[in-house]
């Protein structure tokens, strides 16, 4: 028999959500069936998949150790040798300015650096996060960046925060820009609502008009923040989140974002590598906005952060405006 004491990351989530992370390989109908035949306990009394595990309380697993370990698995910890840059850091989260050509977390596939890893590897050095203590909680990333687009990543260093600023980037409450400089002349601020659908095998998506069947509507807001010599600086809402949402909004407005290999313009895309050496998407997060967020997280109300970009896209900037 083994006792699990639920501390504050594993606290306030449902027994079966608890014993599926921490028994990892296990499959949901034996932790179910292990449930119902009471060798999985709380508090010494009968237990539901549904029930609430608060803070203090003691999951008692009346299984054999070599069931324990089959399904419990190995929790791999990456040594990350990509260094975090932070822009900002408190006792809940982090915010990291994520380069170009770095993803935001692992594929699962041939291991590469990236965000996650680098975060998790920073707070064990720290001495903020240690695996052995936790039974499965892991840090982690609320928001996502393409590989090739730069800007800040909002990182969960406990279960509170994560639960927190999931909810509110859901509810609209953080307020995302982007930096992106596209050919075009723009003249005024302007906002458009359209449709998108993927196509998974080539990762790219098209833009539509009208919803149609399979449809999911995007809408953007857009900025003027510059103009000059058939080129617009803008900056970027995104109302909604979807891939690639940016470049393939301003594709189809007839706008491309320089150095988009994807959605761009051949032409404008070898003149801005020859020139600058850009070999990617001209497209930054380079501002966040909190507002409305609740406990733990409402000292950030009214907060906002800015990462800068890189050297070279500074220049383009500087440059082009």
């Amino acid at each position: 028999m083994k006792e699990l004491r639920i501390e504050k990351n594993d606290s306030e989530q449902r027994l079966d959500r608890f014993l599926k992370k921490y028994l990892q390989d296990a499959s949901t109908g034996f932790i179910y069936k292990m449930i119902r035949k009471k060798n999985i306990k709380v508090n010494d009394k009968k237990a539901t998949p549904e029930m609430l595990v608060v803070e203090g309380d003691i999951v008692q697993l009346f299984l054999s150790d070599e069931t324990i370990e089959k399904f419990k698995g190995k929790r791999q910890i990456r040594k990350s040798k990509l260094k975090p840059s932070i822009i900002y850091e408190d006792e809940n989260i982090i915010l990291i300015n994520k380069a170009a050509g770095i993803l935001s977390h692992g594929t699962g596939e041939e291991y590469e650096e990236n965000i996650v890893d680098s975060m998790v590897m920073y707070l064990i050095e720290k001495g903020e996060y240690v695996p052995r203590i936790e039974k499965t909680f892991t840090p982690s990333i609320c928001n996502r960046l393409d590989r090739n687009t730069s800007g800040i990543i909002i990182g969960a260093k406990n279960y509170d925060a994560l639960k927190a600023m999931n909810s509110a980037i859901k509810q609209g409450k953080v307020d995302k820009f982007y930096k992106t400089i596209v050919k075009g002349d723009i003249k005024s601020d302007f906002q458009d609502t359209a449709y998108i659908t993927k196509d998974e095998d080539r990762n790219k998506v098209t833009v539509w008009d009208e919803e149609d069947d399979g449809t999911k509507e995007i809408t953007t807001r857009f900025k003027v923040l510059g103009n000059k010599d058939g080129y617009t600086l803008l900056e970027v809402d995104l109302i909604t989140g979807r891939t690639h949402q940016i470049r393939s909004h301003l594709r189809a407005l007839g706008y491309y974002v320089i150095g988009d290999r994807k959605y761009g313009d051949r032409g404008v895309n070898d003149r801005f590598k020859n020139e600058y050496g850009l070999e990617n998407q001209f497209l930054h997060g380079y501002r966040l906005y909190f507002h409305g967020l609740e406990a733990p997280l409402d000292y950030l109300n009214g907060k906002e952060f800015i990462a800068p970009a890189n050297k070279m896209m500074e220049n383009i900037e500087k440059n082009l405006f």
